[in-house]
């Protein structure tokens, strides 16, 4: 892939003298999904597909992009004297922000740059295109400009541009995952406070498998921030009968004992969710550790379930290859991941199994549908990296 980024720049650039050449994972929720803004844990883990960069400093402040995923768009060219947001800048403000977001931390950008990306990362599928952009972007200014901060600060101020500056209130994991990421493992992250433990992913005679679902979803239209004032909200009717700071503090029977403090069914199905999916989470890295990955797998049933019938963010499309997941021999546990409404499915499926599985998931879902999903069996890789 850096051969093949390099030629383009010198293609789309002119030359690609003094080029560096960088990687930024997507990432992967296996578990814990919509706890992370309410204060329980989740559980990603980096991928080793996602999104590779070839950046190169200019004498000036110009910035021009160029990404090979939407080759039709060409160069988009800006300026470090307009980091604003804007609809025609498209893709482009997830780097700008991050540039941005820099200065806000007193680390003025010097001079601008040209920047060019391939992303392997379907986009739109729910695998963090953005989050891993906004990763990718901080690497290199930290590489390019010698900032003293850490993978941890890349992940907080991916976070910070992507709500102050692109208005999608999401919360930490997908740049921490994307920033901190192990092969092998995933994050054990309580996103109250930001501790976390690595936890080896030992599936013996299976792997992970991502149908994508091919229906695209725009974060921030999408309900996404609806469910998450529908949280706040609960919280504070909640607040108002016992002591707690977030709703990742309840566990299940003390959610039952208060939840009648919530003043609609429908702001209590979203709390119920995020209470049990944080003590799911919990339970299904201590299944993990015993080695139960048929615990595990039946904690992604569970969560999916929730997800459909109290979060409600799922849809056809997703509960479409769930179902067809859960059907399959050698399915071990299947889910939505990510946000929802469109993306992905994450399963884990026995290795003799995921042909089959795959094959059968996949025509069931085109004749339901009317398009095709498309699926992947990935591994977990490390985070981000100079190449």
């Amino acid at each position: 892939m850096k051969d093949i980024i390099l030629a383009k720049f010198a293609e789309v650039f002119g030359d690609a003298q003094e080029v560096q050449t960088y990687f930024a994972p997507g990432r992967v929720n296996l578990i814990g999904e919509h706890t992370d803004y309410n204060g329980g844990h989740v559980f990603p883990c980096a991928l080793t597909i996602g999104t590779y960069g070839a950046a190169r400093k200019r004498q000036d402040r110009k910035l021009r992009f160029f990404s090979m995923n939407f080759e039709k768009l060409g160069v988009i060219e800006s300026s470090l004297d307009d980091l604003v947001p804007s609809k025609e800048a498209g893709w482009t403000n997830y780097p700008k922000g991050v540039m941005w977001a820099f200065g806000q931390r007193g680390m003025e950008i010097p001079c601008g740059m040209d920047l060019l990306l391939n992303g392997n990362i379907p986009n739109g599928s729910g695998l963090s295109s953005s989050a891993s952009l906004e990763v990718l972007t901080g690497f290199i200014l930290r590489d390019f400009f010698r900032y003293e901060v850490t993978n941890q600060d890349l992940a907080l101020i991916g976070q910070f541009s992507e709500n102050q500056f692109n208005k999608v209130n999401c919360g930490i994991m997908d740049q921490f995952a994307i920033a901190m990421g192990k092969k092998d493992h995933a994050i054990f992250l309580d996103t109250a406070d930001l501790s976390f433990e690595y936890a080896p992913i030992k599936l013996e005679n299976a792997k992970i498998v991502i149908a994508c679902s091919n229906k695209k979803r725009g974060l921030g239209d999408s309900k996404y921030n609806e469910r998450r004032s529908e949280c706040e909200a609960a919280l504070e009717e909640l607040q108002k009968v016992v002591r707690i700071n977030t709703l990742g503090d309840l566990d299940e029977a003390d959610f039952e004992k208060y939840k009648n403090a919530i003043g609609s069914d429908v702001r209590r199905k979203r709390a119920k969710h995020a209470v049990y999916e944080n003590q799911r989470t919990i339970q299904a890295v201590e299944a993990l550790k015993n080695n139960d990955v048929k615990r595990f797998g039946e904690l992604m049933n569970a969560s999916h379930v929730s997800l459909r019938d109290d979060y409600e963010v799922t849809g056809i499309e997703l509960d479409t290859l769930v179902e067809e997941a859960w059907k399959a021999e050698g399915v071990i546990g299947s889910r939505m991941t990510g946000a929802g409404f469109g993306g992905c499915t994450v399963s884990i499926v026995q290795d003799d199994a995921i042909d089959a599985f795959i094959e059968q998931a996949g025509r069931a879902y085109e004749a339901k549908i009317g398009y095709a999903a498309d699926f992947y069996v990935v591994e977990i890789g490390d985070g981000p990296c100079k190449l």
